[in-house]
């Protein structure tokens, strides 16, 4: 039968692959992945040799034709991102869901669980995590303002992503909009330099400013009860 691996990879540290995911990009045919240079540093690790295709946010449909016509001739494929889970924030729900319509019982979708951003943050912020929103990454533009207009409504404890070169606008809106609203602030998580800032977003602001600001971040807010 037709099988797409849905596979976890480190968010930063390589030694945070699962030794199911090595066995199962060991024994696949083909991966789909975001960037080739990236998934080649992580095979090349693991003494890992397949066949490498580009799947990310610019591919075409007739990329995505050519993956389910793969699918359909019996190949076993496996999709990862650059890091962390395919599918969370990236375009790997619009393959799967692609796939799922064209195939339907004819392909057994199998995910091999490992690392996320937002699960790591959420589990060392001490926040409320029985019940949470996950927001993804903002807009760059259009429709950034509703999305932190939407954050200030919500109770519950909150999770987004932020790039380097947007997280000081990013809390200096969040302090206009929740004010002394407890939070924590991730960089580089699992890397040499992680860091996790705790406090209110000004506070937060104002020692992220001291550090060289790089990578991605992640950003928990604490549930208002």
């Amino acid at each position: 039968m037709a099988t797409l691996y849905i596979i976890a990879t480190p968010i930063g540290n390589l030694k945070d692959i699962t030794l199911r995911a090595l066995e199962t990009l060991k024994s696949v045919d083909l991966i789909l992945c975001e960037d080739t240079r990236v998934t080649k540093k992580l095979l090349l690790k693991y003494e890992i040799e397949k066949p490498l295709w580009s799947y990310h946010q610019h591919s075409r449909l007739n990329k995505i034709e050519q993956i389910i016509n793969k699918l359909f001739s019996g190949k076993i494929i496996a999709l990862v991102s650059d890091a962390g889970t395919p599918g969370i924030s990236d375009p790997g729900g619009i393959l799967i869901q692609a796939v799922y319509e064209k195939l339907g019982n004819d392909v057994k979708i199998v995910p091999i669980p490992g690392s996320n951003a937002a699960v790591a943050a959420l589990s060392v912020s001490g926040f409320p995590a029985d019940n949470f929103h996950f927001l993804g990454f903002p807009p760059n533009k259009k429709g950034r303002k509703t999305f932190f207009e939407k954050i200030a409504k919500i109770e519950e404890t909150i999770v987004f992503y932020e790039s380097k070169y947007r997280i000081e606008k990013a809390l200096l809106e969040l302090e206009k909009i929740i004010g002394i609203r407890q939070m924590i602030v991730c960089r580089e998580l699992t890397k040499q330099f992680e860091t996790i800032y705790r406090g209110s977003a000004g506070e937060c602001l104002e020692a992220l400013r001291k550090d060289k600001i790089l990578g991605e971040f992640v950003i928990v807010i604490r549930a208002v009860k």
